[in-house]
């Protein structure tokens, strides 16, 4: 066993390690990290003090056990003191940071990193994304871009009237699964539930069902996208953010049109798990007690608690948070005093 691990120690292999702000990649033979990072600072000229050295498809910083684990030819930044690296991510934002100058510039840098045979992962981010820049992103109206109109009936002339119909749909359905849930409700609590469901009925359509989150034109903070169009997964319910970056811009063509509709408003509190049976027994069990139900609305039809989630993204599992007991109602009445 002791021969075996020695020789197991004692392996050659052969990485490919490039440093940050060049392309350039050098082949370097060495048998730890130690070896790997004394001869890639000799080749880039860097202090080895301070290396250290990651891989370049996603940031992870190699040690020696890591690096006897991974194959050989695979690719590795080195990386020195103040230094950061975090794969695809790092490579698209200089990307991206082309868009600041000409247009000449973003064609050049999505050809450098196509050239790239070794990062497909990138490969098909840019392919998709130069099928964007090819499209009528901009365009509004149904003359300017008729292709992204095929399908839709003719009373929608421009993309974002259809892109805020499309939202309201959704919260239109939300409101139609609380309406129906009426008939769940004890008959001796079901006048006031039907009452509250009126009240926030009537105020979804006075900020009209919401459609303003999908809505490119809107002001910034009553949007859920850019500007040009682009939305962002938000991430599981469980999560900050989307760690996969899933972004879209339905915008751009009819297949991303299509393609959004199977993105979701996802509720983190859930509707009908949770929230649903919470207002239910408030009505029930609240005495006389005043709802609150703004504090539901914002639960069952805002951004307070929707999140917009790519598919992949969207776990239908229960996602085991409560509402705040302290928001159910307004006030509360009074026991009489005996």
């Amino acid at each position: 066993m002791g021969n075996k691990n020695t020789v197991m120690e004692g392996q050659m292999k052969i990485f490919k390690i490039r440093v940050l702000n060049s392309g350039d990649k050098y082949g370097i033979a060495c048998r730890n990290l130690n070896e790997l990072k004394q001869k890639g600072c000799k080749r880039f000229q860097l202090p080895v003090s301070t290396a250290r050295v990651v891989l370049y498809e996603d940031g992870t910083e190699l040690s020696d056990e890591y690096l006897k684990q991974i194959p050989d030819n695979t690719e590795l930044v080195l990386l020195t003191a103040g230094q950061s690296w975090q794969g695809y991510i790092s490579d698209i934002d200089r990307f991206l940071n082309a868009f600041y100058k000409r247009q000449s510039d973003v064609v050049e840098a999505a050809q450098k990193l196509l050239s790239d045979g070794n990062a497909p992962k990138i490969q098909k981010m840019l392919v998709d994304f130069i099928q964007n820049l090819n499209e009528n992103i901009l365009a509004e109206s149904r003359d300017e871009d008729r292709a992204w109109f095929e399908g839709l009936e003719p009373r929608f002339k421009n993309k974002s009237s259809y892109m805020r119909y499309s939202c309201e749909s959704r919260i239109r359905s939300y409101m139609k699964e609380v309406q129906n849930h009426t008939a769940a409700v004890d008959p001796t609590a079901r006048d006031e539930y039907k009452r509250i469901v009126e009240t926030m009925s009537s105020e979804l359509k006075a900020v009209k069902y919401n459609g303003r989150y999908f809505d490119r034109t809107e002001q910034k903070a009553n949007r859920l996208c850019t500007s040009e169009g682009w939305f962002s997964c938000q991430g599981s319910f469980d999560v900050d953010a989307c760690v996969s970056k899933h972004s879209i811009n339905p915008y751009s063509n009819k297949e991303s049109r299509i393609l959004f509709s199977t993105w979701n408003l996802d509720h983190r509190i859930e509707k009908k798990r949770t929230i649903l049976p919470c207002l239910v027994k408030a009505v029930k069990e609240g005495d006389g007690s005043e709802i609150n139900w703004p504090y539901f609305f914002d639960l069952l039809f805002t951004a307070e608690n929707l999140k917009l989630v790519h598919i992949a993204c969207h776990k239908k599992h229960s996602h085991n948070l409560t509402c705040d007991s302290s928001m159910i109602y307004k006030t509360r009445k009074k026991a009489r005093k005996t």
